[in-house]
């Protein structure tokens, strides 16, 4: 009797799946017809939308109906068949609560001495397979993965609240961006007079203006031409033109001619940008300057060895080799 009424309900649940299978196929079709800009302005679409969701649910219902019809016929014929000892059995199942019978179903292991009972004819190098139950924890463990795979496609596939992939890279983008400031900044304040090299970034030289003006201009002018301090604008440094030298004196200062130390008053960083800043007036002549102070500073160019001396070598070595 359970493997009818088990049979009679998979039936229906068959036939209750081709209907909505048929149904959405139906909304899919309809739905091809969305380019146009008055189609969902239509009347007789949203009608028979309407009526055709009527319809799907009119007849769940009476399938579900006709099914419930069938299993008490066949309930019927059963109990006449097997006796009243039956029909009592079942009454006294069906009056049991459901997390009950649920319970007991998905716990309802063989003991070993009646394995005989569920053992299948698979027997595969003497290992031979039950048809148990699956253990509860296992059994939860499924549909809670079936619940879980459902929120998810719904949030992130069916919604806007979920971001899509295209957007989580963008935000793992921004992040690693941020990550990467982060660590030059870091970087940045561990530069001195023995590593600098003069920046050429012009977010930088543009920072280091602004550092110049709220510093330096009082005594060097917001050109560079100079005023209680030297002119920065010519070829003449008293303490060196090269980057090294301009950071070294930022940072340490003249204290004997009146230029403080800046290192405990910008950072490393700071120092490093309004360095390189001063380095782009040397040559912008502007008015009024003041006249050149300390020695002639003259780029020292890098120096390459000719390739005829370093084949000359070369021809040394393999003399060399063959003495």
């Amino acid at each position: 009797m359970t493997d009818m009424n088990n049979q009679s309900i998979k039936a229906g649940a068959l036939m209750a799946g081709l209907l909505l299978l048929a149904g959405s196929t139906q909304a899919q079709d309809a739905a091809g017809g969305a380019n146009d800009p008055y189609f969902y302005d239509n009347f007789l679409f949203w009608s028979l939308a309407a009526l055709g969701g009527v319809v799907i649910i009119a007849a769940i219902a009476a399938l579900f109906h006709l099914l419930n019809v069938m299993v008490k016929v066949n309930q019927i014929r059963i109990f006449q068949e097997m006796g009243i000892e039956a029909y009592q059995e079942e009454v006294s199942k069906q009056r049991e609560p459901f997390w009950d019978r649920m319970y007991k179903k998905w716990t309802d292991a063989v003991p070993v001495e009646k394995e005989q009972d569920v053992m299948l004819d698979h027997n595969y190098d003497g290992i031979k397979e039950l048809d148990n139950s699956l253990p509860p924890w296992w059994v939860a463990m499924f549909y809670i993965t079936i619940g879980f795979a459902v929120v998810y496609m719904t949030y992130y596939h069916f919604t806007d609240k979920g971001p899509g992939s295209a957007e989580e890279y963008e935000m793992e983008m921004e992040r690693a961006e941020k990550a990467i400031q982060a660590f030059l900044a870091t970087q940045a304040n561990l530069v001195d007079e023995t590593n600098v090299t003069a920046l050429t970034d012009a977010d930088a030289l543009a920072s280091g203006q602004s550092i110049f003006n709220a510093n330096c201009a009082a005594c060097h002018g917001m050109l560079g031409e100079g005023g209680v301090g030297p002119n920065l604008t010519d070829a003449y440094w008293i303490h060196g033109g090269d980057v090294k030298d301009v950071f070294k004196t930022v940072k340490y200062g003249v204290p004997e001619k009146g230029m403080i130390a800046w290192k405990s008053q910008l950072s490393a960083a700071d120092m490093h940008k309004v360095s390189s800043y001063i380095l782009t007036l040397v040559g912008t002549n502007p008015p009024n300057a003041k006249e050149p102070q300390g020695d002639l500073y003259e780029p020292q160019a890098e120096t390459t060895q000719p390739e005829s001396t370093e084949a000359e070598g070369a021809d040394e070595n393999a003399l060399g080799m063959n003495e």
